[in-house]
């Protein structure tokens, strides 16, 4: 089965988060959704909780799953036996920083192929650390969350 790795932090996963799997989707079988330990931020949202955000939004999709990792992706990639890293940018700065991601593990892993996928115009406003603010703000973070997603309550 041809599988894809799309690593983040996605604290949390938004509707553009979404938008990118559900196109990667459309040229892999199947998609591993990793969410990123770094050890030098602290999250908004526990591990736990970005994995059920991600599984509530996935709920309904075939071929997605949801782990979480602390190592380098292409480390993940090899463990997995997955050969392609998926990632989604809004905007050219994105794109600046994932081309030079990719650059620097294609030295590292030749044999791992990284896709950037631009996402869908409706989304490229929406980030998460918008979303962190909206929440830090008690505002309503709905229209930028896939549907059927219900966040923890953020005190």
């Amino acid at each position: 089965m041809r599988t894809a790795l799309f690593p983040g932090s996605f604290d949390p996963f938004t509707a553009g988060h979404l938008n990118i799997l559900k196109r990667a989707l459309t040229m892999f079988e199947g998609v591993v959704v990793a969410v990123g330990i770094n050890q030098d931020k602290r999250g908004f949202f526990t591990m736990d909780q970005r994995m059920e955000i991600i599984r509530q939004a996935t709920a309904d999709l075939e071929g997605v799953s949801v782990m979480k990792y602390e190592n380098l992706t292409i480390d993940t990639c090899r463990e997995l036996g997955i050969h392609h890293i998926v990632r989604g940018v809004r905007n050219m700065l994105d794109f600046e920083n994932e081309r030079a991601i990719a650059d620097m593990n294609r030295r590292l892993a030749p044999d791992i192929e990284t896709l950037i996928i631009p996402t869908a115009q409706e989304f490229a406003h929406i980030s998460s650390s918008a979303v962190r603010d909206i929440l830090r703000h008690h505002g309503d973070t709905s229209q930028f969350l896939p549907e059927g997603v219900r966040l923890p309550v953020i005190i």
